[in-house]
């Protein structure tokens, strides 16, 4: 039911990462992919990668945000491989900042891709996978829609809101009797040029926070991110946590409640302090 071997899977936001990794993975596992990202460039380069260990792949630039665009999508890659079995939202940005400075449009920005991006995708495909009688939607929200953090808002309330969607459309799934999975993924910190990508607020310190990020939290490479997340799927699992710093802050999460800071001490605590100090404007 779910081995990978002759199915056909879409990432959004393959042009590096986590979904250049789960492309690459798919593959090797025996799928069909179709890849897409609006960096042009990173995703030329996941399709020459891809193809240079002898993939099907079909490589489009799509911009998320763009809802009929994405449905034109999904009917493309339906017509190009007669079937599509799996759906993996993955494209993301962030906003790095206050709420104080942020700006209406970089909080909108990041909705419309964290968020509407995977209602866009969900949406547009699901057609298609319960058609396929073997159908999986894959959500990538993150560590953070399980826990908050400060400077991340914007991103916060995407990815919890991702959750909330993902969850709620594992249940209709279920109560409609339609053969598609439905997954929710969280991952933590994965070495990848995300936090270099963000946008920040004006006065912050990006290269400093882009480094602590990198050296601090990013644990986990963009491979071992997406083989768990396909041993994940491979099982049907509803929920997966990609890395032991998500693993230990959900269980932080679930033992305080709605205040996890409470139990957050030493150099937990020292680390969260020195992201907020730099989070501080330069005025």
């Amino acid at each position: 039911m779910h081995e990978f071997a002759g199915k056909v899977a879409v990432v959004t936001g393959a042009g590096s990462g986590i979904g250049r990794a789960l492309a690459l993975e798919l593959w090797r596992e025996g799928a069909k992919v179709a890849i897409s990202d609006v960096d042009v460039d990173g995703l030329a380069e996941t399709e020459a990668q891809l193809k240079a260990i002898g993939a099907d792949v079909k490589a489009d630039r799509l911009d998320v945000t763009e809802r009929e665009a994405f449905l034109a999508y999904a009917d493309a890659v339906h017509e190009h491989f007669g079937t599509v079995n799996q759906i993996y939202n993955n494209a993301g940005i962030t906003f790095v900042g206050s709420i104080e400075d942020a700006r209406f449009k970089d909080i909108e920005r990041v909705m419309d891709v964290d968020y509407w991006g995977v209602v866009n995708g969900t949406k547009a495909f699901l057609p298609h996978l319960i058609a396929s009688g073997d159908g999986h939607v894959i959500n990538i929200s993150s560590a953070l829609g399980l826990f908050s953090a400060p400077g991340q808002a914007a991103y916060v309330s995407a990815k919890f809101a991702v959750r909330g969607f993902t969850e709620a459309l594992r249940q209709e799934m279920v109560l409609a009797g339609h053969p598609v999975r439905v997954t929710t993924v969280h991952p933590g910190g994965v070495r990848t040029g995300f936090a270099r990508n963000a946008v920040f607020a004006e006065g912050l310190d990006q290269d400093g926070l882009a480094e602590l990020f990198e050296e601090q939290q990013a644990k986990t490479t963009p491979q071992r991110a997406a083989q768990i997340i396909l041993a994940a799927v491979r099982k049907g699992k509803p929920r997966v946590l990609v890395g032991p710093d998500v693993k230990a802050m959900d269980l932080v999460v679930r033992l305080t409640g709605s205040r996890p800071e409470r139990l957050l001490g030493g150099p937990v605590m020292r680390r969260v302090q020195q992201v907020v100090h730099r989070l501080m404007p330069k005025r």
